[in-house]
């Protein structure tokens, strides 16, 4: 049996990778998965990884009510102020594990980065992990749709295309058992002067030290798909590019995300006869909805942009302003009538717009499985955190509406502008454009989300709650619901800053799959299979 993994979390954003890995616990109770040093040059997103690994300082105890009195709190303290008082050597082993301040691959910190890593697994004779994903603008297909756009914009020249090469260094470093790195699907096409970067990538992944030109020894790694069956392979699998891509509704996250992830395996590591897919046993043909996962957080309402007074009366004559538009527009079905009647009805009292901290009124009634609430909830919350509305501009809320309204009863498909009436048309004058027909998108009820990424911080419009009644785009929390995030996982930095780091992170319940897979490899006997 395993003895303690240690992880080297790469680029690792919020943390949402490293979580699933950490959080993995054997049938024996046990928590193998240990995270030793994580990499984020982002500030906001390197508080909240610190934040997180103080939390998990407490895994396997009861965690201190401290924790969920910073969580609740009103003031403008500081998580450093807040525990580094109350808890100075487990906070000082967090910041320790998240190398004591934000860092960047590929900067300045290369050798400071390094040296904190060789210090982190000096003396470990156990098994190594190492995880992350370089960031994707440069890969993904809307990076590449906004380069092009960019006078000048030469890819050969953008560092982003390169930052794996990093991620290569510190696998020839460690030289780990196993590696984990994830990217958008995008990188697949990707291209810098007419060759694939997917495939460089494949290649160069197959031994670091031979690519990089290194002195260290020669490590060699198998490429694994984690969603394809492994047919009893005795060398490097014949595999192609697309059977790397994971769609993460499959295996219980509420979102169509699909994502490159490459799973690399020391020759000396993997037993030839494994056979079948590595994440079988998650794998389901019935996918897990925003209706599940968003019903027992507390109802809010949005703000109002540009309106004074910003009050519950402005947003309720404004609701019943729009009421008066949307009712008509939806006589095709009485079924969406009686959606926008009820949301008109509920405008007679304020939920409120939420906030850091929401209270649970003790009424919310979950809708998801036994297994998924395991994951979510945690019986010391008392409330809702990162739970606050945005402001809409008035005339957007009644868009919003119709959509939420018309989707009720369109088995989850959101309007497209052809189907607005005149007076709920935006001032756009490529409103009917290709580039604009599906502007206003609800997320469905009882269908996969579209994907959550880091877009969510500048539009709403692309991210709408499906109950009429509130109106509005999707919180902070929500957007973690989809994410998988659980319900004690504080994101900390402005609310944009939260967003952001929502949409880049990988869904924690994914990566909790991807540690099970991984946790196999490094202890199956001759003979077993996973399938």
């Amino acid at each position: 049996m395993t003895d303690t993994i240690k992880i080297i979390d790469l680029f690792a954003g919020p943390g949402g990778l490293g979580e699933g890995f950490s959080a993995f616990q054997t049938d024996s109770g046990s928590f193998p998965f240990k995270i030793v040093a994580s990499v984020e040059k982002e500030e906001s997103a390197h508080k909240t990884l610190t934040l997180r690994a103080f939390y998990r300082q407490f895994l396997g105890q009861e965690v201190p009510d401290a924790y969920y009195s910073y969580l609740s709190s009103t003031e403008k303290v500081s998580a450093e102020t807040f525990f580094s008082e109350r808890f100075p050597k487990k906070w000082a082993a967090a910041k320790r594990e998240t190398l004591g301040g934000p860092k960047a691959l590929g900067s300045e910190d290369h050798e400071e980065i390094f040296f904190e890593i060789e210090r982190a697994i000096k003396g470990h004779s156990g098994p190594k992990l190492v995880i992350g994903g370089p960031p994707c603008q440069a890969y993904s297909l809307v990076g590449r749709a906004r380069n092009k756009g960019i006078k000048g914009y030469n890819a050969e020249e953008d560092k982003r295309h390169f930052l794996y090469q990093e991620y290569l260094k510190v696998l020839d470093l460690v030289q780990p058992d196993i590696f984990v790195m994830e990217n958008v699907k995008g990188l697949l096409t990707a291209k810098v002067n007419g060759e694939s970067i997917f495939e460089k990538i494949r290649k160069d992944l197959q031994c670091p030290a031979r690519a990089l030109n290194s002195t260290r020894e020669e490590i060699e790694y198998e490429l694994l798909p984690l969603a394809c069956p492994l047919e009893d392979l005795g060398g490097l699998g014949d595999f192609r590019n697309k059977d790397f891509v994971i769609r993460a509704e499959d295996f219980g996250i509420p979102q169509a995300r699909h994502r490159v992830i490459l799973l690399g395996v020391r020759k000396n590591v993997r037993k030839s006869n494994i056979q079948g897919e590595l994440l079988a046993r998650w794998r389901s043909e019935t996918h897990i909805t925003p209706g599940q996962v968003l019903a027992d957080l507390p109802r809010l309402r949005s703000g109002l942009t540009r309106c004074k007074p910003n009050d519950f009366k402005s947003w309720r004559d404004n609701l019943y302003d729009g009421f008066s538009k949307v009712y008509g527009a939806l006589s095709f079905s009485e079924a969406a009538q009686d959606k926008a009647q009820w949301a008109y009805e509920s405008a007679s009292h304020d939920p409120g717009q939420g906030g850091r901290f929401v209270p649970l009124s003790g009424d919310e009634a979950p809708r998801m499985p036994d297994w998924l609430k395991d994951w979510y909830k945690d019986k010391a919350m008392t409330g809702v955190i990162n739970h606050q509305a945005r402001n809409h501009m008035p005339e957007d809320l009644h868009r919003y509406l119709f959509a939420s309204c018309h989707a009720s009863v369109n088995k989850g498909a959101s309007p497209r502008s052809a189907d607005y009436p005149e007076n709920l048309a935006p001032a756009h004058k490529n409103w009917k454009s290709s580039n604009f027909v599906d502007r206003f998108k609800v997320q469905a009820e009882n269908r996969v989300a579209s994907t959550v990424t880091s877009h969510i911080s500048k539009d709403g419009h692309y991210f709408i709650h499906y109950d009429p009644s509130q109106c509005r785009s999707l919180t902070v929390r929500e957007a973690a619901r989809i994410q998988t995030f659980p319900d004690n996982y504080f994101f900390e930095g402005t609310r944009t800053q939260q967003y952001v780091q929502v949409g880049n992170a990988v869904p924690p319940l994914l990566a909790n799959r991807i540690a099970s897979a991984v946790y196999f490899l490094l202890n199956c006997d001759p003979g077993t299979t996973n399938a």
